[in-house]
């Protein structure tokens, strides 16, 4: 049920269009992004590992053209979410002054002068945070130095930025080829018919949000309902009770969990699901990793900000799924330079049979070579992956 309500177990197309984008966001609702390009940024992964192979211009146009699809802002974190939730989201907008990162608020709160000339700024035309500073601090009387700027350095200037973002005041209305947002307006960047959306009340907004949530999650518990858009968990409770009254969420039973948990009412309950896939390790199937471990028995974590020589799997593993269990982890890079996809290292779980993976994951890692471009596979020997590992590993 988890699986299917993520999208994952249908038949992959010759060709992935539009239409199977939106499905995908009307499923999961939100894509997490990440700047971390290892092997492809994290919010182009999820419409490959449900989909397979497409042309990941799909999405650029979703989030950038019209009719836009998506819109960027703090959803699980930073995300592409589905356009339709911005109205239950400028609750959170709204409660920037208590929820906002501190340094955020403290620009806000000590240079509100700085914050307005941003936003002037891009009411003019839409830029880049670099290009915002530059145009900040040049022209100042005196014009300060970069680190001075009378208080106001390019830091700060910045971080008046992410204010304004995160505060609603701003919106992203595109991505320059090094990845840097480009802010605008958000009447320039939503639609006209979800700027014209009433604004909901903050209890009917986390209502919207959690519903989604349970939609996307099929079989949830109050914790994993509070982080698939990182809501506070005593609205989210109140929201549960309201939800479970009017049938949409069903109190159940899940062997090994000693939680609540509760079962969205419009679940689909397949008999049997063949999904195989490798999954970025910010897929919102994984975001919770306590329900990770709970449902399927996959304790993971990224381990990318972990010292080299304390890794247990690797810099940034996928978790590989095979006929809707977590069988493998597979440390990969893409090195674009001499055409491979890098297998630095694959471990295997306790009690899963290497004979049944290797050809699946071949598959996969192949597939996944031919959607980055790159000519093919190699496989390093285990010595040069760089970790310890522990658990078995797999030649592939």
């Amino acid at each position: 049920m988890a699986l299917t309500a993520q999208g994952f177990g249908l038949r992959k197309p010759s060709t992935v269009t539009m239409r199977h984008l939106q499905s995908t966001i009307d499923q999961v609702a939100q894509f997490q992004v990440d700047s971390v390009n290892v092997v492809a940024r994290a919010q182009y992964l999820p419409v490959f590992s449900r989909w397979g192979e497409y042309d990941t211009s799909l999405l650029d146009r979703a989030v950038g053209n019209a009719p836009r699809r998506l819109f960027e802002y703090w959803g699980h974190a930073a995300s592409m979410i589905d356009v339709r939730l911005e109205p239950a989201l400028r609750t959170r907008m709204a409660r920037a002054e208590d929820e906002a990162w501190g340094n955020m608020r403290v620009v806000a709160q000590e240079h509100p002068e700085l914050v307005a000339r941003v936003l002037d700024e891009i009411a003019v035309r839409p830029r880049t945070a670099r290009q915002i500073e530059s145009a900040v601090v040049t022209g100042m009387q005196p014009e300060p130095s970069a680190r001075d700027a009378w208080g106001w350095n390019w830091s700060q200037v910045k971080t008046a930025t992410e204010w304004l973002f995160w505060s609603g005041q701003l919106s992203v209305a595109a991505r320059t080829p090094s990845f840097e947002r480009l802010f605008d307006l958000p009447a320039n960047v939503l639609p006209p018919e979800v700027v014209h959306l009433p604004t909901p009340t903050p209890s009917d907004a986390v209502l919207a949000l959690v519903r989604r949530s349970a939609s996307a999650l099929a079989v949830a518990t109050l914790g994993c309902l509070t982080d698939y858009f990182r809501l506070n968990r005593r609205e989210v409770a109140s929201a549960i009770a309201e939800l479970e009254a009017s049938g949409e969420l069903i109190p159940v039973r899940v062997d090994g969990w000693a939680r609540d948990v509760w079962v969205w009412h419009k679940a689909t309950r397949p008999r049997q699901l063949a999904a195989t896939a490798l999954l970025s390790p910010f897929d919102s199937l994984v975001f919770e990793r306590r329900r990770l471990r709970e449902l399927f028995g996959f304790d993971y974590r990224i381990e990318i900000y972990v010292p080299a020589k304390k890794r247990q799997f690797g810099y940034y593993v996928y978790p590989f799924l095979m006929k809707g269990r977590f069988v493998a982890r597979v440390d990969l890079k893409a090195d674009r330079d001499a055409g491979f996809l890098i297998v630095r290292s694959v471990w295997l779980e306790e009690g899963i049979d290497p004979e049944a993976v290797r050809d699946s994951l071949r598959l996969e890692l192949e597939r996944m070579a031919g959607w980055l471009g790159l000519s093919g596979v190699r496989v390093l020997p285990l010595s040069e992956s760089g970790v310890q590992g522990n658990g078995r590993p797999l030649k592939v």
